[in-house]
């Protein structure tokens, strides 16, 4: 289901993309990322109301340090990641932008219904902002990696690929959830465990499955473009919107969770500026860090 989810949602994405004149970067930026972000925002909203903080928290954190972690680096490891300029110059430096307001958000251990309201402005004005970019220049001439093909259907085609892709990936990612969840539980593994890790993994199934496709069939600006955007929405959209709803406490999540977070995303700066691209070698070293912070959750777990 994730894989032919991510199928349809590729498909119609960049097809659409073309035909309005846009960038797929863009697309990747915010309909995929956003859309594939979506198991997330309904576990830690859900969460939020259950006041389980520690699910709602972790899952967001855990999340992001996958997507670059886990994600990028098995996409970079079946090819190497090419990177657009644009997201060296812009959207990194918004990712870490974000990243260090969150952090200083949460210094002091607890996210309000205000700082959630700063949080979901911050991303509107992301979302207009590059949907104006977009439009200044959708009718320049776009340097794509591969010809424009443009496939003799309608416009509500792509659309119902979008709108197929997306429901199936999000129906796939909450059964994989369901499952993983009481199996973790089962084994008597605490919410902020279960956040950071099961709960992660799972819910950021979507953005694997998506970012894998994409890297196939060679749209390196939607598979790069997808795990930037959805670690913006993650730290925006979903726990602005899970605040607002009910604030959270944050005790449980410690220093290493977030500087791990942190690192991962100012690594991508000098791995992606090598040659505009994440490598293999880059891509095994990405994922050893990653099975090593899973590794340190599994030392934590209580005996």
């Amino acid at each position: 289901m994730l894989y032919f989810g991510a199928e349809g949602l590729i498909a119609g994405s960049s097809s659409l993309a073309r035909r309005l004149g846009i960038t797929p970067l863009v697309i990747g930026l915010t309909v995929v990322a956003f859309g594939t972000s979506s198991p997330e925002l309904v576990v830690s909203v859900t969460a939020a109301l259950k006041e389980e903080p520690g699910i709602a928290i972790g899952n967001v954190v855990g999340s992001n340090i996958c997507n670059i972690g886990l994600i990028l680096g098995i996409a970079a490891l079946i090819k190497p990641v090419k990177v657009d300029l644009k997201l060296i110059k812009i959207d990194f430096i918004i990712l870490i932008g974000v990243t260090l307001l969150f952090l200083l958000i949460v210094s002091d251990e607890f996210i309000s219904r205000i700082d959630g309201l700063i949080l979901l402005s911050i991303l509107i004005a992301y979302i207009v902002t590059t949907l104006y970019m977009a439009n200044k220049v959708r009718f320049k001439e776009i340097d794509l990696p591969i010809p424009i093909k443009l496939k003799k259907h309608s416009e509500w085609i792509d659309i119902i690929f979008i709108t197929g892709g997306l429901l199936i990936l999000i129906f796939g990612a909450d059964l994989f959830l369901q499952g993983a969840k009481k199996i973790a539980i089962y084994l008597g593994v605490s919410n902020v465990i279960i956040g950071l890790s099961v709960v992660a993994l799972g819910t950021s199934l979507p953005e694997l499955a998506t970012s894998v496709v994409a890297i196939i069939k060679k749209e390196n600006d939607i598979s790069l473009g997808n795990i930037i955007g959805s670690n913006i929405f993650n730290l925006l959209g979903i726990l602005g919107a899970a605040s607002i709803i009910h604030p959270i406490k944050t005790v449980d999540i410690g220093i290493i969770d977030y500087s791990l977070m942190l690192f991962l995303t100012l690594l991508i700066i000098p791995f992606a500026w090598t040659k505009l691209q994440v490598s293999r070698i880059e891509a095994i070293i990405l994922l050893l860090i990653y099975f090593g912070y899973l590794y340190y959750l599994y030392l934590n777990i209580p005996k």
